[in-house]
């Protein structure tokens, strides 16, 4: 919890008026916030709802996280950026996030959302945390999921918007069109400040094409690319005045807070009781005006390769082809195929005679589209999930803080899992009501907790487990251990998991 005897009464955050002026002026620390909480699913098969895009590998070798939590890398030496990002994240994806953020070399600062309150809440935590020291940090605002190709053009465009946030300004980054996408929200550009930047003239919610044709025929709208930098103190006051409500649920939220070593989690039922809004909404289009709030709005241009990556379309047109315009990920060969997107998470990909296809090959889904109707894509899964099929929310590999699990097979009263924990890691003490298991070791060394009983299985070694019976499983050797689970029972799902100990703090 934080230390309220160290903060002033009531309100332990800065306000951007009682900093000094010549402070904030000089102000050149910079903060990196990534906002990692989505959950989408238009990159399915990929992208799951418990495993969403900024996780995966789309564009390249790391995931999408990975790069972003890397864009301020060797960033201008004048500016002070700060080691380790804030990266606000939910509990259902903290673990994967802090193994790729640990696989990354970046040590990170965590802060755990306790429910799903958009961009505005989730900003206004990572705010609070960069600044409770009395720190007036200079925040630049990221999403994971998003893909830039030109990270010197995008440091260039940041740069300026830093310079514009130490004034006090809020600043987003606009896209120049490239096309009439309907997908985009637009920012109207307004007045020219002499160095690239504009006066934010307005917003303009997603347009229908024919209202986006015009947008890009006569010029001054960009795409709202979701990219934001100011100070946290302006922030924070914006808020304050905009939105009373958010920022006093999200700042008993923080004060109530616990600290884990990196990790932060908000006091629970006062962050579930603020309202749920985007930065957009909640300050962005309303920082003029008769709302009492009157910092400027500025946009300056982003010409960096930027696509927020909303649909398997625009991951093709994000990547590099081949003569015939195909992309191809994984094992894939195409025969007489022109502007095909085709990837493959194992298996053999062909693609013959085909055009403007998307093709996406998983270990238990592949996806056949038409690259004019990926955006349907979300209608789809929206109807696999009505069937109560496990497709639309995990993948077969699933990701746990321990190692992971690969469901094989499954049938009626069965099914067969490959158990991969890692070195050092252990499982929850359990018990199940409804499934009981057989466990026979295949590589490395386990020791199995039974009951009463401890002991150890070695490779071609086994246990069983009774239903109904406290159990757990470590790996107290060096290398990996993998096991075999043979679960039989009248109900095999993950929610049939009674916990007494956890290492991960996931009791029930």
């Amino acid at each position: 919890m934080i230390e309220k005897s160290a903060l002033p009464p009531q309100d332990p955050l800065p306000r951007a008026a009682e900093q000094e002026g010549a402070k904030a002026s000089a102000c050149t620390r910079i903060v990196p916030v990534v906002l990692a909480g989505g959950s989408g699913t238009r990159l399915w098969p990929m992208s799951r709802e418990h495993f969403p895009k900024q996780l995966i590998g789309v564009v390249g070798s790391d995931t999408l996280l990975q790069a972003t939590v890397r864009r301020l890398d060797g960033f201008a030496p004048e500016w002070q950026v700060a080691g380790a990002p804030v990266v606000v994240c939910g509990e259902e994806h903290r673990f994967v996030i802090a193994e790729q953020l640990r696989a990354s070399g970046v040590e990170a600062r965590l802060v755990v959302e306790p429910a799903r309150r958009d961009t505005a809440p989730a900003l206004t935590l990572a705010a609070a945390h960069a600044c409770a020291n009395g720190d007036d940090a200079i925040l630049v605002v990221m999403p994971s999921d998003h893909a830039i190709a030109d990270i010197d053009a995008l440091q260039r465009a940041l740069e300026c918007a830093a310079r514009h946030a130490q004034r006090g300004a809020i600043v987003t980054l606009g896209v120049p069109p490239r096309s009439p996408e309907t997908g985009f929200g637009y920012i109207r550009v307004g007045e020219p400040l002499g160095d690239g930047a504009h006066r934010i003239g307005g917003f303009v919610e997603k347009p229908a094409l024919e209202l986006a044709t015009q947008y890009i025929a006569q010029g001054g709208y960009w795409w709202n690319s979701g990219i934001f930098v100011m100070r946290a103190s302006v922030w924070l006051d914006a808020l304050r005045t905009l939105q009373p409500d958010m920022h006093a649920a999200c700042l008993a939220a923080f004060v109530d807070g616990e600290q884990d070593g990196a990790v932060f989690r908000p006091a629970a039922a006062a962050f579930k009781g603020s309202p749920a809004d985007s930065i957009d909404y909640a300050v962005m289009e309303r920082l003029s005006g008769s709302s009492g709030w009157t910092s400027e709005g500025v946009v300056v241009a982003l010409d960096a390769g930027w696509s927020d990556l909303g649909s398997w379309d625009a991951v093709w047109a994000a990547m590099e082809k081949d003569e015939a315009g195909n992309v191809g990920r994984g094992r894939v060969l195409f025969e007489g195929a022109v502007a095909c997107y085709a990837h493959s998470d194992g298996r053999l990909v062909a693609c013959v005679g085909t055009s403007n296809l998307v093709v996406v090959e998983t270990a238990d889904a592949v996806l056949v589209a038409d690259r004019s109707k990926v955006q349907d894509v979300k209608g789809l899964v929206a109807r696999i999930k009505a069937q109560h099929a496990p497709e639309a929310e995990s993948h077969r590999k699933v990701q746990r803080p321990w190692g992971f699990y690969d469901s094989i097979d499954q049938g009626e009263r069965f099914q067969v899992k490959r158990i991969v924990v890692t070195p050092g890691a252990r499982l929850s003490l359990q018990l199940h009501h409804h499934r009981a298991e057989h466990w026979t070791v295949v590589r490395g060394t386990a020791l199995v907790t039974r009951g009463e009983e401890s002991f150890l299985l070695t490779e071609n070694e086994s246990t069983y487990i009774p239903l109904g019976v406290r159990h757990r499983l470590e790996n107290p050797g060096k290398v990996p251990l993998e096991i075999i689970e043979v679960q039989s029972g009248a109900y095999l799902g993950e929610d049939d998991i009674v916990r007494f100990d956890d290492t991960y703090g996931r009791c029930n």
